[in-house]
């Protein structure tokens, strides 16, 4: 299938900025101004991120173009500042992130709309957390993602240290082979006065009032990110764990983390120590390559501006 870059609107406005900067079109993006790739120089690959058209047979959701994200085994990197690397953080990803100065957002109410499309071959890797879009904060944690677990695409709030909820938002079996349209009112603010309302193909299925964010600036960030490559590949490969405690032991630990992993996620750090004492007992795992499409990826302060879809 012949994917069209287009490379005068979308890479990009000047030669010091064209490796990190990206400017989309408004037939699939507004509100926008500039779009930061997640990963600078050789690491973001050119297939990563592209806009394709109707007409070379891509879904589109409205118009003539989308956006598609695609990541491969292997695609990590570190940022240009070398302040973050996904490859030592059990990492992949190619996301934009809208945290260039003016579109942060400190306060007040927003809304915003994507619709996304997974292609029919679409497979769910749990225990790989497969992300497809999140809410983050500059100098914090993100505070809302929009995840694939082990039941379908959900949202996954993170308020604070005490604050975890997660709901399902697509089922499995409804994911594939068709544009989902998201809606969000959001108002951020750290007050009980903030609140966060979603609707998926015009059905509200998420709605929380109370705060909204912990630091100052929150912002958007849309595409692939997979956290959890050693979850992969040891879940994989769990059938050998045993024979590995056997010949090199195992902490305590360890051993409830291979246990939880037959029916659960285990985290990170725990997974990567059983992945560094046990990978020489694996067979070689090629985690499948990701692809996800967005289009009509709107912000503003006035619902009339996002998510009118017919």
């Amino acid at each position: 299938m012949k994917i069209l870059l287009i490379i005068i609107s979308f890479f990009f406005i000047s030669n010091s900025n064209a490796e990190t900067t990206v400017k989309l079109p408004k037939d699939t993006a507004s509100g926008f101004k500039i779009l930061t790739k997640s990963l600078t120089g050789k690491y973001f690959k050119d297939y990563g991120v592209q806009v394709v058209n109707k007409k070379d047979s891509h879904p589109v959701r409205a118009g003539s173009q989308s956006i598609r994200f695609e990541v491969r085994d292997g695609d990590c990197g570190q940022d240009k500042e070398g302040g973050w690397n996904d490859c030592k953080g059990d990492r992949e990803r190619h996301e934009l992130s809208i945290n260039k100065k003016g579109q942060k957002m400190s306060k007040g109410e927003y809304w915003f709309s994507w619709s996304l499309y997974f292609p029919k071959e679409h497979q769910n890797l749990w225990p790989l957390s497969n992300n497809y879009g999140q809410f983050h904060q500059q100098g914090g944690p993100p505070v809302f993602m929009f995840k694939e677990l082990i039941g379908g695409y959900s949202i996954i709030r993170t308020i604070g240290d005490d604050d975890y909820d997660e709901r399902r938002l697509i089922r499995n079996d409804d994911m594939k082979g068709k544009w989902h349209d998201i809606l969000i009112n959001a108002k951020w603010s750290k007050k009980d006065d903030g609140f966060f309302k979603l609707w998926v193909n015009d059905k509200l299925k998420y709605d929380y009032n109370g705060p909204t964010k912990t630091e100052k600036y929150v912002y958007q960030k849309f595409g692939i990110y997979s956290t959890g490559i050693t979850r992969y590949i040891n879940h994989k490969n769990i059938d050998v764990i045993e024979k590995c405690f056997e010949e090199k032991g195992n902490t305590d630990d360890e051993y409830t983390a291979f246990y939880t992993l037959k029916s659960k996620k285990i985290k990170h750090d725990i997974s990567v120590q059983l992945y560094n004492k046990c990978k020489s007992f694996y067979k070689p795992v090629k985690i499948p390559t990701r692809v996800v499409y967005f289009d009509e990826v709107r912000k503003s302060k006035k619902k009339k501006k996002v998510g009118v879809f017919e």
